[in-house]
């Protein structure tokens, strides 16, 4: 709706401009038809005048819309620019979300075959992952199908078969690593032991009762 108002309105301007252009046109024609044939000054001043204002109403019109088509270039110029920036943006958050895939790709082989090394069985794996997504013992079983107290032994099997304390516990193994700076602030592996074993002990089914 606007660009079609834009393009009215640039319409318009150009109407005006030809009229001024042909009355100033006319005005001139008129002028050298009465010098040839011979008529009042005050015909010929009154032309003149008619020609000068025809003249400066085109000049005052043209730029007035040489102002306006720099203006819509400009806007078109900011448009593709926007444009153009949209699609980096989004071609990032694509290059973003396949790295992201790959990584949570090769971030589930590594847990799962860490899994097998603690020897979980397959409903404990389930379990492990569910505990590594935050879910409490009564999410566990509503998502798995079991009573709770049979998610809560199952999470305990999986803190005894680790050897690990609970849930916080389970998840710094596999996530805390993540967190720390690559170089220059890398947290010692006896620090992080130390950071854990500070913290408040996870109750033995991995969080507070009735979770």
């Amino acid at each position: 709706m606007r660009e079609a108002e834009r393009t009215s309105g640039r319409r318009l301007l150009i109407g005006v401009m030809v009229v001024f252009l042909a009355t100033a046109l006319l005005a001139a024609i008129d002028i050298g038809a009465d010098l040839d044939h011979g008529t009042s000054q005050g015909h010929v001043v009154a032309e003149a005048a008619i020609l000068v204002v025809g003249l400066l109403g085109a000049l005052l019109v043209g730029r007035r819309l040489l102002a306006t088509l720099r203006r819509a270039h400009a806007a078109v110029d900011e448009a593709r620019s926007l444009a153009g920036e949209l699609a980096a943006t989004a071609a990032e958050a694509a290059r973003w979300r396949t790295q992201a895939r790959e990584l949570m790709a090769g971030l589930g082989e590594a847990i799962d075959e860490q899994f097998s090394r603690w020897q979980l069985s397959t409903a404990e794996k389930e379990v492990g992952l569910l505990l590594l997504k935050g879910l409490s013992h009564r999410e566990i079983a509503k998502a798995r199908g079991v009573a709770e107290e049979t998610a809560r032994q199952q999470a305990r099997a999986v803190y005894r078969k680790a050897g690990l304390t609970g849930r916080h516990d389970l998840a710094a193994f596999f996530l805390e690593d993540l967190m720390l700076p690559r170089e220059g602030g890398a947290v010692s592996h006896e620090a992080q032991g130390a950071a854990r074993r500070a913290r408040p002990a996870d109750a033995v089914d991995g969080g507070p009762p009735g979770s």
